[in-house]
């Protein structure tokens, strides 16, 4: 998922999508502990893709109240 995505979606949708990125980020670090973990990479990414969202989210924040 790249940045340009996440600005063409609302903030609802947004926020939708950061509680599905935080739960597998759960579910990828439960089967770490466990060593289920095939792809080690996907937590790392996932990482990524929550921070990306939050900036987005942020920034979509900031533009509103500065239109406000």
């Amino acid at each position: 998922m790249n940045a340009k995505e996440l600005h063409d979606k609302t903030p609802d949708q947004l926020r939708e999508e950061l509680v599905a990125l935080k739960k597998e980020a759960f579910n990828l670090r439960f089967q770490q502990a466990t060593g289920q973990l095939e792809n080690t990479a996907r937590v790392r990414q996932v990482k990524r893709d929550v921070a990306r969202v939050n900036t987005v989210l942020n920034q979509k924040a900031a533009a509103a109240a500065s239109e406000a």
